[in-house]
């Protein structure tokens, strides 16, 4: 019994991840990131393609731009700064990174 509950619970993280990164789109709208980002090609901030080939395999990758995306900053992709967005929840920062990170 305790094995299938740990399972179960198991299952509920991995099949909520995909659903979490799905909602990126619409959060990344809802937050007017696409202001200055659009999927495949450079606007005011790099392409999201770029950034999820910059971050390929990195494992850090997640973590950093969250917090790259709450406090802003300048200097990894030209000199035009992001804006910080501190207002944004964790839990939408974590959707919108994870899709972006998903793209390929």
């Amino acid at each position: 019994m305790k094995y299938r509950l740990i399972a179960l619970a198991t299952a509920g993280v991995v099949a909520g991840a995909p659903a979490l990164a799905a909602d990126g789109p619409a959060l990344a709208q809802k937050y007017a990131c696409m202001s200055c980002h659009q999927v495949d090609k450079k606007v005011v901030g790099p392409a999201y393609k770029d950034v999820a080939a910059k971050y390929k395999g990195d494992k850090t990758a997640e973590a950093h731009l969250i917090d790259k995306v709450k406090k802003g900053g300048s200097g990894v992709w030209g000199t035009v700064p992001m804006p910080p967005s501190p207002q944004v929840p964790d839990a939408d920062l974590k959707a919108i990174v994870q899709w972006i990170l998903s793209l390929k």
